[in-house]
């Protein structure tokens, strides 16, 4: 059994794909629905998405081979790489009275996709969070 594999595919230099061009590109890429098989979070400010496989659908070192020798992926000059596996997110939009326990509660509830947390640093001042789990299995 070989390492574990990242879920996710980061796609960079996506400024000529519009995020709709880019879902079904990926696709007819990888035969799976968007949404049911995968997600798409496009990050416009530095030109990139990842696309996350629900459920492990997919071999995605196999995936991106596939994508660097898809023709329309290299008109579109768009480059593909496996996500690093991380043991930290950043939860984004968090209300001020919200305390670390809910969090670290939170993201612990395996329904979530969670897993057993380690740390939780709370940022009021710009509503988000940095959550550390045990293992990076947790931040799915």
């Amino acid at each position: 059994e070989s390492a574990e594999t990242s879920p996710s595919v980061v796609f960079e230099n996506i400024q000529g794909c519009s995020p709709k061009c880019l879902r079904m590109l990926l696709e007819n890429i990888s035969g799976l629905a968007v949404d049911d098989d995968f997600t798409v979070e496009v990050i416009p400010e530095i030109n990139a998405a990842v696309a996350t496989f629900i459920k492990k659908s997919i071999d995605t070192e196999e995936f991106v081979k596939k994508c660097s020798q898809n023709k329309r992926v290299k008109e579109f000059k768009i480059t593909a790489r496996l996500l690093e596996l991380t043991q930290s997110i950043k939860a984004e939009n968090i209300p001020a009275s919200v305390s670390t326990d809910y969090i670290t509660v939170y993201f612990e509830n395996v329904r979530n996709g969670g897993g057993p947390v380690s740390d939780v640093q709370l940022f009021p001042e710009e509503n988000s969070a940095i959550i550390t789990f045990c293992d990076h299995k947790g931040n799915a």
